[in-house]
């Protein structure tokens, strides 16, 4: 049963400085514990991917990120979710080509099924031209 919950801003800038640090080293668990098993990510082509696609990016290291650089952030906190705008510079590789640039990423962080953990439920990305 889920709780609902309204969190503190220290609570939800903690737990996007966990997935930024899991993003960055490629941590398949602790993504793995971010996410909620009903993610929806679109990404800045227009593509909608689920958890388990992210998590094989990391897995299968066909996504690096080599540095994550933050500006711009805005935080709206509701009850029982936290929707996180965020402007990244973002260096690294996908695939082996260039993923270089600069990205607004909007996040849904809710309580997962346990009320206790945050997770992101949906995401989407945008490149900043």
């Amino acid at each position: 049963m889920s709780v609902s919950r309204k969190p503190g801003e220290a609570e939800i800038l903690r737990v996007e400085g966990e997935l930024e640090a899991a993003m960055l080293t490629s941590d398949v668990a602790i993504l793995e514990r971010l996410l909620s098993p009903k993610l929806i990510f679109t990404n800045h082509l227009g593509q909608r991917l689920f958890k388990d696609d992210d998590l094989e990016a990391h897995r299968s290291r066909a996504l690096r990120i080599n540095y994550m650089i933050r500006s711009e952030q805005d935080l709206l906190l509701l009850d029982g979710a936290a929707v996180v705008s965020v402007r990244t510079k973002i260096g690294g590789t996908y695939a082996g080509a260039s993923a270089d640039g600069v990205f607004r990423f909007t996040r849904v962080w809710a309580l997962g099924v346990d009320g206790a953990h945050w997770q992101v439920v949906a995401a989407h990305s945008t490149l900043v031209v």
